[in-house]
């Protein structure tokens, strides 16, 4: 219920004269002003207004094990107590970082046995870049520089970062991308498989790694990467045929390939890892989000056993951030697996919740606004049509932000990309609380469609 606290106008006043936000239309965010957030727990938030509501997307689909968890909180004071800093440079380390990459380790694909820590994805992407260069430098192949990604794929904001993603909107404040970077075909039927079927899309869409490898010259291409799901991209589930086709063309050219697991990693999915849920044997992976549950930055890079080998012959890496590996993090990092394995979170999400979130998220089908619901584990997204028949939008009508506007007011956090709108709710979330999401979100969509015809 609205309280009107007058201490929410205070916080506005302040973020207005001094805040600077991320992803945001500055002007519009003063005069709006921003919601704020004062307390959480389990999957629920709280406004300053008095207001609950159910967080749809795990913060920025990190906080897997919930809001409130006592446990990591403990850890960062412990560690704070013991060594609260000390940087991983000339020939040094601590106890938390060590431990925390055995036990990365352990849950990681098989050979895949290090990590590089970063303070993000973005610049564990940015290292990945970087490594990868390094890599076929020390090979003797100083060429293969091009790193190969996908159109509407995201992988952080950095200059680096941001080239690396297919955001065009992005790209186009900074001249972006940077040299070095290519983009094909991203693998979305729904939005661009035209009148394919999606095993022949997905292929299709495969194919067009092996055409630019072959357009640039496989000398010159040094990686690809990809998330397993596209997550900011609008939680884009490529067509079964894609991710075989796509293994059959690096494992022929020897391209490196990385997957961003910064999503879907630490239990999104159900698994461990997207590459588990796919199978893909990547020779990287990105790693962020998850890791820490959202509760302190912290991400990172795990490096194949193969590729490691090759870089331990090739002198200094000079790369490394001020924060990479900070003991806090990895205290909480180390707690925050210990609860997701101690817990058998991913087990539940896989046997239980995600089943059922599917189930109940595709019941979502009938409405006249849905167009398609899919979704993996605890992902979903559901597609905003105008004609169900021939995919067709609401052209111009800002659908997705429109439906976003009424969840705000109706007690639900769902996010929308374009005219999709996308949830990755915590991995705690219980079989009730799936019921109040899928009912909040068809009132929406009610309440949308009401709009719209109005």
């Amino acid at each position: 219920m609205t309280r009107n606290n007058p201490q929410t106008r205070e916080w506005q006043a302040l973020s207005n004269d001094h805040h600077l936000a991320p992803f945001s239309d500055f002007k519009q965010l003063k005069e709006k002003g921003p919601r704020i957030i004062t307390h959480a727990k389990g999957v629920y938030l709280w406004d300053s207004e008095g207001n609950q509501i159910l967080d749809g997307m795990a913060g920025l689909w990190c906080v897997a094990v919930g809001y409130g968890r006592d446990e990591l909180a403990d850890a960062a004071s412990r560690q704070m107590r013991e060594l609260p800093y000390y940087n991983l440079f000339f020939q040094t380390a601590h106890p938390p970082v060590l431990e925390l990459s055995k036990v990365i380790a352990d849950i990681a694909p098989q050979g895949m046995n290090h990590v590089f820590f970063t303070g993000s994805g973005s610049e564990g992407n940015d290292t990945m870049l970087r490594m990868v260069r390094h890599y076929w430098a020390i090979k003797g192949q100083p060429n293969k520089k091009v790193i190969i990604s996908r159109k509407n794929g995201y992988h952080g904001s950095t200059v680096a970062g941001a080239s690396l993603g297919g955001m065009t909107y992005m790209h186009e404040q900074g001249d972006l991308p940077i040299p070095g970077i290519v983009h094909i075909a991203q693998p979305y039927w729904f939005g661009e498989g035209g009148d394919m079927s999606p095993e022949a899309f997905g292929v299709w869409a495969a194919d067009q790694l092996e055409a630019k490898i072959l357009e640039i010259g496989v000398d010159n291409v040094g990686a690809f990467i990809a998330e397993p799901i596209q997550g900011a991209g609008g939680v884009i589930v490529p067509p079964d045929s894609y991710w075989p086709r796509v293994k059959e063309i690096l494992a022929k050219y020897d391209i490196l390939f990385v997957a961003d697991e910064v999503i879907c990693g630490f239990g999104r999915t159900g698994e461990w890892f997207g590459t588990d849920h796919f199978d893909l044997k990547p020779h990287m992976m990105t790693i962020a989000k998850g890791l820490t549950s959202g509760y302190i930055p912290m991400g990172g890079l795990i490096v194949r056993d193969d590729v490691v080998a090759v870089l331990n012959e090739g002198g200094d890496f000079n790369h490394g951030f001020t924060y990479s590996g900070h003991p806090v993090a990895a205290a909480v990092a180390l707690e925050n697996i210990r609860i997701l394995r101690d817990e058998k979170i991913i087990e539940r999400v896989h046997s239980e919740t995600a089943p059922y979130l599917q189930k109940r998220l595709r019941e979502l089908n009938d409405h006249p606004l849905v167009g398609e619901v899919r979704g993996v584990g605890l992902l979903g997204a559901i597609e905003l049509v105008q004609d169900k028949a021939t995919r067709k939008r609401y052209e111009g009508r800002g659908v997705g932000m429109i439906c976003r506007q009424f969840c705000f007011d109706n007690g639900l956090i769902m996010r929308a990309v374009g005219d999709t709108m996308i949830i990755a709710p915590p991995l705690v979330i219980s079989q009730a609380e799936i019921d109040e999401l899928v009912a909040k979100a068809r009132q929406c969509l009610d309440l949308t469609l009401s709009a719209l015809q109005g």
